[in-house]
């Protein structure tokens, strides 16, 4: 596990976005796992300059989503498909055909799962799942007890965590009792992880994730056990990390052909 600092949560963003294009521009056919919530707009929005600005093309990108909630219709304005309409994909060259994100309205919500998960399979597998981080240390909507193991199926969302989704919405009881997600396993199968944290509400988990036990109390504690994740937070995220000072040396020391920057 890498683990990056930057001073603010603009400045880790533009870091994340160069790290994606990298992949878009590398791979001969990427596959991207992207994910919503505050934490990647701004990485979205400096893909978005990058693609306006620079030429970087989507045209040949598939992308997949990590989590949708049930029972919304895809133009909600709290659906995870208008987030990413609005903040993504209606600004560059991706095709509509290859954004996936899982659907919330299935009939078959078991069946509907197992066919994601194959489509990402027939896709080729993630090459890199874009993550950010529960102030509980969950991932996606894997809360804690998650099994390690589990691929994408339906959960039951915790009070807290619908009163962290809650601004579309107007409040929290109006926030999906249920959502449709990604397992802990499905993400662990992406050649490449990227994590986004910030702010000092996200300054135990982030602790716990990358200091702490691997434990299912902290489900992003298991990225402990990827091959490739980089954990990219600001100064107040990462305030808590023992360690902190080595990351910043070990980072400042990398030659220059495996830097961002």
């Amino acid at each position: 596990m890498e683990v990056i600092i930057k001073a603010t949560q603009e400045e880790a963003c533009r870091l994340g976005a160069r790290i994606v294009a990298e992949v878009v521009r590398t791979r001969p056919h990427p596959v991207l796992g992207l994910a919503t919530g505050s934490s990647p707009l701004p990485l979205y929005r400096e893909l978005v300059r990058l693609h306006r600005e620079e030429g970087l093309s989507f045209a040949h990108v598939s992308t997949f989503n990590l989590d949708e909630y049930v029972g919304l219709d895809p133009a909600h304005p709290g659906s995870f498909r208008t987030c990413m309409e609005e903040n993504l994909f209606r600004h560059i060259d991706l095709p509509r055909d290859r954004a996936h994100l899982p659907d919330g309205l299935a009939k078959d919500i078991p069946g509907h799962c197992a066919e994601y998960e194959r489509m990402i399979a027939a896709a080729g597998g993630i090459d890199l799942q874009l993550l950010g981080i529960g102030s509980d240390g969950h991932l996606a909507f894997n809360e804690p007890s998650s099994s390690f193991r589990s691929r994408t199926r339906i959960k039951t969302l915790w009070t807290e965590t619908r009163r962290a989704n809650a601004g579309p919405f107007g409040s929290p009881e109006k926030v999906p009792h249920h959502c449709l997600t990604m397992g802990l396993g499905t993400i662990m199968d992406a050649r490449r992880c990227l994590l986004l944290g910030f702010g000092r509400g996200k300054a135990q988990a982030v602790r716990d994730m990358v200091e702490g036990p691997v434990t299912a109390s902290c489900p992003a504690s298991l990225l402990q056990f990827h091959e490739h994740t980089i954990v990219v937070v600001d100064e107040e995220a990462a305030s808590l990390l023992q360690h902190r000072d080595y990351y910043r040396e070990v980072y400042a020391g990398k030659p220059d052909w495996q830097r961002w920057e």
